[in-house]
């Protein structure tokens, strides 16, 4: 009984072990989980969020898990819908100053305020791929064999990405209210991790979900985020802590 016992906790132990292998802190609670509706409406994806589809669909609210970040707590809220080959996501963003420098095509759009996905269909690997988009709607995209190699050589394809902005662009004299943001992912982009690039009814995908608020020049940046990714430094960038999409 005693050996049983032993061996049982060993296992236990080893398991925990291994689901903590990135994750530095404790006590985070489960894993938050969002059900993504399928919908037959058509989405014209021009940053506005103006379909119905998206007033029925329920929004997230990002969370603020590092209280050493000297950031302001600007609000954001995120949605998901889909439909036969399309993954939609829709930021909605309050912004006092909005700002956004890089124009191209990965650059590195983080550095801007910004809002993320990083999308894990598999539960075999810890990579996954990576979307980064700025409140200019421009795209940094990439596979990440996490931890190891980050390969921003990767391109999604048939992406549309589209942001409207309520305030100006670059001008920290005036005060801007926020910005919408609105992406289509074709899901045949998920082939690389996905058994089946377009998820069936009832499967699940791992996700996370964040905002970068602010820019490091400007003396202050915030991260907010969908679940706290158990890291000490204010980093996104944990598999073991992605949510739970649930396809519709």
């Amino acid at each position: 009984m005693f050996r049983k016992s032993v061996l049982g906790f060993l296992m236990l132990t080893g398991l925990a072990a291994a689901a903590d292998k990135y994750t530095e802190m404790q006590d985070l609670g489960p894993l938050p989980e969002y059900v993504v509706r399928s919908i037959k409406e058509k989405i014209v994806v021009d940053g506005k969020l103006s379909e119905p589809a998206w007033s029925q669909a329920a929004p997230i609210t990002l969370l603020f898990p590092w209280d050493f970040q000297t950031g302001g707590k600007q609000k954001t809220t995120v949605s998901l819908v889909r439909d036969s080959d399309t993954l939609y996501v829709g930021y909605e963003a309050d912004d006092t100053d909005i700002t956004a420098t890089h124009e191209s095509r990965d650059d590195p759009t983080y550095k801007d305020d910004c809002v993320e996905i990083f999308i894990k269909p598999s539960q075999e690997t810890d990579s996954y791929l990576g979307m980064e988009m700025n409140a200019r709607g421009v795209l940094y995209d990439y596979f990440f064999s996490f931890p190891k190699e980050l390969d921003k050589a990767l391109n999604f394809e048939g992406v549309q990405l589209k942001t409207t902005l309520r305030g100006t662009l670059n001008q920290s004299g005036d005060q801007d209210k926020g910005w919408t943001l609105e992406v289509a992912i074709p899901f045949k982009n998920f082939a690389r991790l996905a058994k089946q690039p377009v998820p069936k009814t009832g499967e699940q995908w791992r996700v996370q979900i964040n905002r970068w608020d602010g820019t490091e020049a400007s003396g202050g940046r915030r991260l907010s985020m969908w679940c706290h990714s158990g890291l000490k430094k204010a980093d996104p960038h944990n598999p073991e802590r992605f949510g739970i999409l649930i396809f519709k």
